[in-house]
């Protein structure tokens, strides 16, 4: 009876191991904008798919989210703020340091040799946060609003969205990192708002409005940054939803339709493979991460609202619920 014993013991065991070997050693971050004119924005911290932390309050609009390391940054764009979380195994930790950016309304980021390269709006520039001092130590002055900005270890691409008068613009800068200075404007079509670096190709998701902003237009743009050839295609009116572009499946995908879709060498949109299938209205963001692909869906900017993750077959996964306006997504292996 106790070999018995002994013996179911060892599988019990065994089946323990099992599961904690299963069980996921990332964990996710999602930021949600919250309401402009309000300090609601918020990150959600997720393990398998449950929820184990929120960050509530961090201030006017969550922009956007980073991990570098093992830090989570975080640009709040009507607080102008930095926000910087040390993460844990078990999410972040509180309350993390703020760092004022001075009024300058800062969107999108990335990091390159120890410094946070980060877009703003009002002061139309890219400002350079080192990373040991945490000071803002340099800022490139451009012509325009910034938006996305990508890095390809040499240079860094900088989407205009906007000229300073709140019409379309239509250009992407490249900033030889070293120098600190542009070298190249490249026309891409009106409204570059997403970029993504796959290979040699440069992906540009664009969105633009009518003067008086009543109609929405969509497009996308590529620049093979070898040959500089440029590739545009415009979708239309009101075709395709938000403006997201990102990597998943080993595919440049775009959001498209109340989900996302692969773009093909032409720009064209694989319509049969998208994944998703929600309100056009009501889709507010996407990115893609390993066979993960997140789809933040918002009716009416108020919490709670939901992010749905397909695999990459386009079976729904998980639905993560958040606060207002999901909006960006970082993933963190856990060492």
């Amino acid at each position: 009876m106790k070999k018995i014993f002994f013996l179911l013991a060892i599988i019990l065991v065994g089946c323990e191991d099992s599961n904690s070997e299963n069980e996921s050693l990332e964990l996710t971050f999602i930021s949600t904008e919250g309401n402009f004119g309000s300090s609601n924005g918020s990150v959600s911290v997720f393990r398998n798919g449950k929820l184990i932390q929120e960050v509530k309050e961090i201030g006017d609009v969550v922009q956007s989210i980073l991990v570098h390391n093992n830090k989570l940054f975080v640009l709040v764009n009507n607080s102008h703020l930095i926000k910087v979380y040390q993460i844990s195994d078990d999410g972040l930790e509180l309350p993390g340091i703020s760092i004022s950016t001075e009024g300058s309304s800062p969107r999108e980021m990335v990091v390159e040799n120890n410094k946070l390269y980060f877009t703003n709006y009002y002061t139309q520039d890219v400002k350079v946060l080192n990373l040991s001092t945490y000071y803002i130590e340099d800022s490139i002055s451009l012509d325009g609003l910034p938006e996305s900005i990508v890095s390809d270890g040499t240079n860094l691409w900088v989407a205009i969205n906007m000229n300073a008068d709140y019409s379309s613009a239509s250009s992407v800068v490249k900033i030889n990192i070293e120098s600190g200075k542009a070298t190249k404007t490249y026309e891409v079509g009106k409204g570059p708002q997403q970029l993504l670096i796959d290979g040699d190709n440069l992906w540009v998701s664009r969105t633009h409005y009518s003067a008086d902003f009543s109609e929405t237009y969509y497009g996308t743009s590529k620049i093979n940054m070898l040959s500089e050839a440029i590739v545009i295609l415009d979708y239309g009116k009101g075709a395709v939803c938000g403006g997201d572009v990102f990597k998943f499946d080993s595919r440049a995908f775009r959001t498209y339709n109340g989900g996302a879709a692969p773009l093909n060498a032409d720009l064209s949109l694989q319509s049969l493979a998208k994944i998703g299938s929600y309100n056009s209205n009501h889709l507010y963001s996407a990115n893609g991460f390993d066979e993960k692909l997140f789809l933040g869906v918002t009716s009416d900017y108020t919490a709670p609202d939901t992010v749905f993750v397909h695999n990459n077959l386009g079976e729904l996964e998980e639905e993560l619920v958040v606060g207002a306006s999901p909006g960006d997504y970082a993933i963190y292996k856990v060492k």
